[in-house]
């Protein structure tokens, strides 16, 4: 695998706190990468280590091969950054911020910066608005200028903090969509708490639960990760019945029940998934009596096993 950032053993500690405990990670090149956890995990933590704002108490990173303490310099220029909550001069336009940003990195001829300055302008949907001041902005419009400005200096990597955390359902939809357009031209690593954002754009998941990797890998393996193959359906009549004709089933391992506003749910765990899905129902509906809806194998939402994860951290803890 091509990585892009990788880290060994990193941590960091603030007197008699452990904000970051030995981590091992690597991202992959043009991945999307989220990063998750709960207020206090360690995110922000790690970010300012990558981004060489605070040294590591030990262990060691690389970001395009380079140690993140002796090549911070290096990094950096190869590096656009979106913290939380972007600021910006009022007074300005967004033209006028991009190209104010630009000048930081490029040193040709004035046509040139214009140029990438229409690009970003472009790409994140402001083109439109590009001479207004930013004053009268939304907060939309100020992250995806912030998303520009981070973008402006032609990045391998892209970090962003909290991307679309304080902005409306229409708003996260634009930063997720810019966010998908920018995996061909970069890696996006950036943290978030809306878990719902993580399972639309991300390949590639960490969570991070009291400074310690709690769980990493790619979406479906983080969805699909569990060895319990679950099968739900939705039962009206003899339930008792339909319960009795799957626990007889060689390849039912457990049968459980809950109520609903419309009937019961009925959550079958089976062995083998192939012959589940072609005789479980079958049996089932040899009886006239029930009515089954709804079926199908049960899968997670990245919530679920954010909160399992969480969840079941607190309880090793005590």
């Amino acid at each position: 695998m091509d990585t892009v950032i990788h880290t060994n053993g990193l941590s960091k500690s603030f007197g008699d706190v452990d904000a970051l405990k030995p981590l091992d990670l690597a991202v992959a090149k043009h991945a999307i990468f989220g990063f998750l956890g709960p207020n206090g995990a360690g995110k922000t933590t790690l970010m300012k280590l990558l981004l060489g704002l605070i040294q590591p108490s030990s262990g060691s990173a690389t970001i395009f091969g380079e140690d993140i303490v002796k090549g911070s310099v290096e990094i950096r220029s190869r590096v656009g950054y979106l913290p939380q909550e972007p600021r910006f001069y009022e007074f300005m336009t967004a033209r006028q911020t991009l190209d104010f940003t630009a000048r930081f990195f490029f040193r040709g001829p004035q046509q040139a910066i214009d140029q990438r300055v229409d690009e970003m302008l472009e790409l994140v949907g402001l083109s439109d608005k590009a001479d207004r001041p930013i004053k009268g902005f939304s907060g939309g419009e100020r992250q995806r200028l912030g998303i520009a400005q981070a973008q402006v200096n032609y990045p391998d990597l892209l970090i962003l903090d909290e991307p679309a955390a304080a902005l409306d359902p229409l708003g996260r939809r634009d930063v997720l969509a810019i966010m998908a357009r920018l995996r061909e031209h970069t890696t996006i690593f950036y943290s978030t708490h809306i878990l719902d954002d993580v399972q639309q754009v991300s390949d590639t998941v960490a969570i991070l639960n009291q400074g310690k990797l709690a769980a990493h890998g790619s979406i479906n393996t983080l969805l699909n990760g569990s060895d319990k193959i679950v099968f739900t359906m939705d039962v009206q009549g003899n339930v008792a019945r339909a319960k009795a004709i799957a626990q007889a089933q060689a390849w039912v391992t457990d049968v459980k029940t809950v109520a609903t506003d419309t009937g019961t749910q009925m959550l079958v765990t089976v062995t083998d998934e192939t012959v589940a899905q072609s005789q479980l129902l079958r049996l089932l509906m040899t009886d006239e009596q029930l009515v089954v809806s709804n079926y199908g194998r049960k899968t997670a939402e990245l919530e679920d096993v954010f909160v399992g994860i969480v969840e079941g951290n607190k309880n090793d803890n005590k």
